[in-house]
């Protein structure tokens, strides 16, 4: 496998289902349906919601434009909203990437960390001017990998939001945790956009050595003879062909956070396969 996110296949005209693969890591994070008598239609099971919310993420369809097959679109909505909220897409992402570490090991010798700016044309909380699109709205998307690209840590700010303020934060917010607290990656690759003595100072502290482009000098791979920044940008590719990451149109960060925990956790099992 090359780490490619696709996660359906097709089936005559309908996607299929999500694979058990996927089911089976989320379903213990998912709250149990309500007990008790009910009036009207019965609750739309758990595993087709979860279906037509990859559908969204994978097409960037509108919700109301959701194929009949996942129920109904506003349905779907509403849960992904409270899954949201309650931190669910966050939670699969962790328990993927240990899934992972377990069944291929994480590459921790290089990681890398990037951004990438989205347009976000119906603004909300954490968007900002976009200072390469004309001061639009936008967000940015910062995401540290291991040396496969598979995602460690995956934050939003909004475009305006220089990348080194999230560079720390990046790395402190590393899923995978020891039991004597965080694991960390022996190197870290980072562009000019991190080239400032603090960020330099602080990722050393933190037992990292960080290889960082500096300003005015030539592209270079982090060591002689292999690039190693690149699987990052890759991860950013990966990314934007889910297609409801490639333009932000959810008000609420919450909610565009957690299709981007989605995104990550699907890719973290794909390179269980």
């Amino acid at each position: 496998s090359n780490g490619s996110p696709v996660i359906y296949a097709r089936r005559g005209t309908k996607f299929a289902e999500i694979p058990d693969e996927l089911w089976e890591q989320v379903e213990p994070l998912l709250p149990a349906p309500a007990q008790g008598p009910r009036r009207g239609r019965p609750p739309i099971p758990n595993r087709t919601i979860l279906s037509g919310i990859v559908y969204r993420l994978r097409t960037g369809s509108q919700w109301k434009a959701l194929p009949a097959q996942f129920g109904s679109g506003s349905a779907c909505h509403a849960r992904f909203q409270a899954w949201s909220e309650a931190g669910i897409f966050r939670r699969l992402f962790e328990k993927l990437v240990r899934f992972y570490d377990n069944v291929r090991g994480i590459e921790w010798e290089w990681a890398s960390l990037d951004s990438a700016i989205v347009k976000a044309p119906k603004g909300g909380d954490a968007t900002g001017p976009n200072p390469t699109d004309r001061a639009k709205s936008g967000v940015k998307r910062h995401i540290l990998t291991d040396g496969r690209g598979v995602p460690l840590s995956a934050e939003i700010t909004a475009a305006n939001v220089h990348d080194k303020r999230a560079a720390i934060p990046m790395v402190d917010a590393i899923v995978v945790r020891a039991p004597r607290g965080p694991r960390r990656p022996t190197n870290l690759c980072l562009d000019k956009g991190y080239d400032f003595d603090d960020i330099d100072r602080e990722i050393r502290a933190r037992g990292i050595r960080p290889h960082i482009r500096r300003r005015g000098e030539k592209p270079r791979s982090c060591r002689r003879g292999r690039a190693r920044r690149w699987v990052v940008e890759r991860t950013n590719a990966w990314h934007n062909r889910f297609r409801a990451l490639l333009i932000r149109w959810e008000r609420k960060a919450t909610n565009y956070l957690g299709l981007l925990h989605l995104a990550c956790a699907m890719i973290a099992l794909r390179h269980t396969m």
